[in-house]
C-alpha cells in the first residue's frame, strides 16, 4: 500500500507533541513539591520515559494491538515481540503500511502515551518513595494495567467497537479518558493509601516551592495536547481540527471553571488554580474530543474545572495523601468527561436526542477502568511493599529525598546565597594581614 506523505508527517509531529508531555509534567510536577524534592519528582516522570520507551517495544505494542487476542482482555505478547512476527515489518524489512501510515509511525504514537501515563501517577506519592520500587513499579503497571486496557479499548477488545458494550451503543474514547486518565488516577489512589501519608501531612505546609515552574510546564502540556487529542484523530481532516479546536476550549474553559469556584470558595483566584484548570479541562476532554461541538467542548471544561477544584479536597476529608492531586484532577475530570460524553456527543447523546443507551455505555467503561486499574494497582503496589518496600527513611524524607536518593539538589547555596554549579567554591583572597576565612560548606537549599 502506498505511503500518505501527510498524514504521516502529521503523525509524527503529533508523536513528538505527545512526548513533550512528559517533560512538561515533570516541571509541572516539579514545581508543584517542596525544594527538597524537585530532582526526585522530575526523575520520576524521566524514569517512566526510559524503562517504558524501552518496555513499549519489546511487548508493549504486540500486548495492546497484537492479532491474537486473549479474551479481548490483551494480546499475546510474543505474537510481536521486539515488533517482529511481520505486523510492522515485512519480511524484506520495509516498512507495513496500513491506512496509508506505516505502522512503525504508530507504534512511536502510542509508546508516548503509555510513558505519559505511567508519569502521571508519580505525583500520588512524591516526596517519599524509593526510586527502585517506582521504576519497578512503572515496568509491572504498564505491562498489567496500561497495555490490557490499551487493548479492550483500542485494540479490538472487550470495550472497544467490537466488544459487547456495543450491541447497547458504541463506545467513545477518543484519546484515553479510560486508558490513560481514569487508569492513572485510579493508580495513584490506591498507591497513596497503600504507600501512606508524608511525614507532617495535614499538619505542615507543604506549599509549591516553584509556581512559575508549574506554569510553564502546564503550559507545555497544553501544547503537546494538541498531538495527543487532534493526533488521535489519525488523519490532517475536519475531525483532527474539531479535536484541536474542542482541546484548547476545554482547557480555557477549564481555568475558568477552577477560579471561578476559588473565587467563590476562597475569596481569591490562584495561579496554581489556572494551572490545574488547565489540566483538568484536558483530560475531561480527552474522551470527547472528537465527539463533541466547541460549544460542548466549553461546557465540559468549565465543568471539569470547578469539580475537579472541589474534589482536590477530598483527600484531607478522606486521610488519604494524594500529594499532587492526581486523583482530584485526573481521575475526577476522566470521570467527568467519559460519562458527559453520554450527555454532550453530537451523535447520541441524550442532549441531542439520543438515547439512555451512550450514557449507560459510557458508564460500563469507566466501571471497567476503574475496577481492573484498582485491582491491578493493590497487587503490585502491596507486593512490592512486602519486598522491596515504598518508603525511604523519616530522616530521608525530613532533609529531602533529592539529596538522600539522587545526591543532587536542584538549588545549591553558599553562605545563604543560591548560586549555580558555574560558581567557584573557592574563597576570596585574604586582605594582607587578616586571617584566611573558611571555604564556605555547600548545601542545598531545603524550601518547606
Amino acid at each position: 500500500m502506498e505511503i500518505d506523505a501527510g498524514l504521516t508527517a502529521w503523525m509524527l509531529v503529533s508523536a513528538s507533541f505527545v512526548l513533550l508531555m512528559t517533560p512538561g509534567l515533570a516541571l509541572f510536577y516539579g514545581g508543584m513539591v517542596r525544594g527538597k524534592s524537585v530532582l526526585n519528582m522530575m526523575m520520576m516522570s524521566f524514569g517512566a520515559m526510559g524503562l517504558v520507551g524501552v518496555i513499549y517495544i519489546l511487548w508493549g505494542w504486540s500486548m495492546s494491538y497484537g492479532s491474537q487476542s486473549v479474551g479481548g482482555f490483551f494480546a499475546n505478547p510474543f505474537e510481536q515481540f521486539g515488533l517482529g512476527g511481520g505486523g510492522v515489518f515485512a519480511e524484506d524489512g520495509s516498512a507495513v503500511v496500513a491506512d496509508g501510515l506505516p505502522i512503525i509511525v504508530d507504534v512511536g504514537f502510542q509508546a508516548t502515551f503509555a510513558i505519559i501515563t505511567v508519569a502521571l501517577i508519580s505525583g500520588a506519592i512524591a516526596d517519599r518513595a524509593k526510586f527502585g520500587t517506582w521504576m519497578v513499579f512503572s515496568g509491572l503497571w504498564v505491562t498489567f494495567a496500561f497495555f490490557p486496557m490499551a487493548h479492550m479499548v483500542w485494540g479490538g477488545g472487550l470495550l472497544s467497537d467490537e466488544g459487547p458494550f456495543a450491541s447497547i451503543a458504541t463506545p467513545v474514547d477518543f484519546a484515553g479518558g479510560t486508558v490513560v486518565h481514569i487508569n492513572a488516577g485510579m493508580a495513584a489512589l490506591v498507591l497513596a493509601l497503600v504507600v501512606g501519608k508524608r511525614k507532617g501531612f495535614g499538619r505542615e505546609p507543604m506549599r509549591p516551592h516553584n509556581l512559575p515552574l508549574v506554569m510553564l510546564g502546564a503550559a507545555l502540556l497544553w501544547f503537546g495536547w494538541f498531538g495527543f487529542n487532534a493526533g488521535s484523530a489519525y488523519g490532517a481532516d475536519g475531525l483532527a481540527g474539531l479535536a484541536w479546536v474542542n482541546t484548547s476550549t476545554a482547557a480555557s474553559a477549564g481555568i475558568l471553571g477552577w477560579l471561578m469556584t476559588e473565587k467563590l470558595r476562597d475569596g481569591h483566584a490562584t495561579s496554581l488554580g489556572a494551572a490545574s484548570g488547565v489540566v483538568a479541562g484536558l483530560v475531561a476532554i480527552t474522551p470527547a474530543a472528537g465527539a463533541l461541538s466547541p460549544v460542548g467542548a466549553a461546557v465540559l471544561g468549565l465543568v471539569a474545572g470547578a469539580v475537579s477544584a472541589l474534589a482536590v479536597g477530598l483527600k484531607y476529608r478522606f486521610g488519604y495523601d494524594d500529594s499532587l492531586d492526581v486523583v482530584g484532577v485526573h481521575l475526577v475530570a476522566g470521570l467527568v468527561g467519559t460519562l458527559l460524553i453520554g450527555l454532550l456527543a453530537t451523535d447520541g447523546g441524550l442532549l441531542y436526542g439520543g438515547s439512555v443507551n451512550l450514557l449507560v455505555v459510557q458508564a460500563l467503561i469507566a466501571l471497567v477502568a476503574v475496577a481492573l486499574s484498582g485491582a491491578v494497582t493493590l497487587v503490585i503496589a502491596l507486593a512490592l511493599k512486602a519486598t522491596m518496600g515504598w518508603r525511604i527513611s523519616e530522616d530521608a524524607e525530613v532533609g529531602g529525598i533529592d539529596l538522600a536518593v539522587h545526591r543532587e539538589g536542584a538549588y545549591e547555596t553558599i553562605g545563604g546565597r543560591v548560586v549555580d554549579s558555574r560558581t567557584s567554591l573557592a574563597p576570596s583572597p585574604a586582605p594582607a594581614g587578616a586571617s584566611a576565612p573558611a571555604v564556605a560548606e555547600r548545601t542545598t537549599t531545603e524550601v518547606k
